[in-house]
């Protein structure tokens, strides 16, 4: 289990501009009492409490008493468990069976039926636990309650910073989560928001997870090539301050992507003057909306591929973060092709390629 320490909150900027579809925002903690010592790369785990109208939606939707006294690995009263050591906000499955077989709806039989993945997948988009309980009312004991409720998990972040720069600090890069549920209620992320709406000062339970290989070049030689839209830009800024700060002479190329240029650059002026001093030697650029056809990191990679190959030629690290699901595919296979059009490899010769760039630990992903 990691130690977990509290640091004060005392940074809280929001990165993304009026008009942006996002709230984007880089928070800042204080780590002088916390003896939490992190290295460019690493990872922030954050410990979020519940915001207290959930814990009353949800309390007044089960009707069940929140003085009760409830054993979550210790004794405290059931609101306490609900603020701090409960998830009463994810759609699980075992959730899901104890409402349809309380309440015999056919229609949530139906989608946990195991051909049903895919209608249950939309079923449950926009909604939150306490939107199924409004839609299925049940009435059970707290212990039944206890039994399908999962725990309320830390959320794992990027760190946006170098402790060469900010040696008593450490930064995260986060996307603010808010939305309108499946009931047009406001609904909001778990701990993107605990961040967005605390006080200046307060003391955010925190803990280190190392990542030993997602690290600058070792070597201040080494070029370094980072593909991080949206979020994923978040280790790059600490990656270029290490690399400043140490005055490596390798050459860093970033690329860069989001929805808008003119609302959604995050880090704009540190990275103008990153450039300006030299340590972020190329920076390209892809804002999918500012033009009708949209472009992607991947498709800038694919107009640079030459001068791409020749830095993977030259020794170069390839680093990505950021989404797993579509964008580092999307990148992995940007980057066979660059090997098939301008290393003249076969299909099969490009992906063995890339394969040997990741076991070298030349070609390092921390996606999510």
């Amino acid at each position: 289990m990691y130690s977990k320490r509290a640091a004060p909150l005392v940074g809280n900027r929001l990165l993304s501009l009026a008009g942006s579809a996002k709230e984007v925002r880089r928070f800042t903690f204080d780590l002088t009492d916390s003896r939490l010592d992190y290295t460019a790369g690493d990872t922030l785990g954050v410990w979020p409490t519940n915001c207290p109208d959930l814990v009353d939606e949800w309390l007044a939707a089960t009707g069940l008493d929140p003085h009760t006294v409830v054993d979550v690995g210790e004794p405290m009263p059931l609101v306490e468990a609900l603020r701090h050591r409960l998830d009463i906000t994810t759609v699980r499955p075992d959730l899901l069976r104890f409402v349809a077989e309380r309440t015999r709806d056919a229609r949530l039989r139906t989608l946990l039926r195991p051909d049903n993945k895919l209608e249950l997948t939309k079923w449950m988009w926009g909604r939150q636990a306490g939107d199924v309980l409004a839609e299925h009312p049940v009435r059970a004991g707290v212990t039944d309650w206890l039994a399908v409720l999962g725990r309320l998990q830390p959320r794992m972040y990027s760190i946006s910073s170098s402790p060469l720069v900010e040696p008593a600090a450490v930064s995260l890069t986060v996307s603010v989560i808010r939305f309108v549920g499946s009931r047009g209620r406001p609904r909001k992320g778990v701990c993107s928001t605990y961040l967005a709406d605390a006080a200046p000062g307060h003391p955010v339970p925190v803990f280190l997870r190392r990542s030993p290989h997602f690290r600058p070049p070792a070597d201040d030689g080494v070029p370094a090539v980072m593909i991080g839209p949206g979020t994923g830009v978040a280790p790059f800024l600490g990656f270029l301050q290490e690399r400043q700060a140490r005055g490596a002479r390798g050459p860093n190329w970033l690329f860069f992507g989001e929805q808008r240029r003119a609302t959604d650059f995050y880090y704009a002026d540190e990275l103008e003057a990153l450039s300006t001093a030299g340590t972020l030697t190329r920076l390209d650029l892809a804002f999918s909306r500012d033009q009708r056809a949209r472009i992607y990191v991947q498709d800038r990679m694919r107009e640079h591929g030459a001068h791409l190959w020749a830095w993977l030629r030259d020794g170069a690290c390839v680093y990505v973060c950021g989404d797993a699901a579509r964008m580092a595919k999307d990148v992995d296979q940007a980057l066979r092709d660059i090997a098939t059009t301008h290393g003249n490899l076969d299909p099969e010769e490009a992906a063995a390629y890339i394969r040997q760039l990741a076991t070298d630990n030349r070609y390092v992903r921390d996606v999510y």
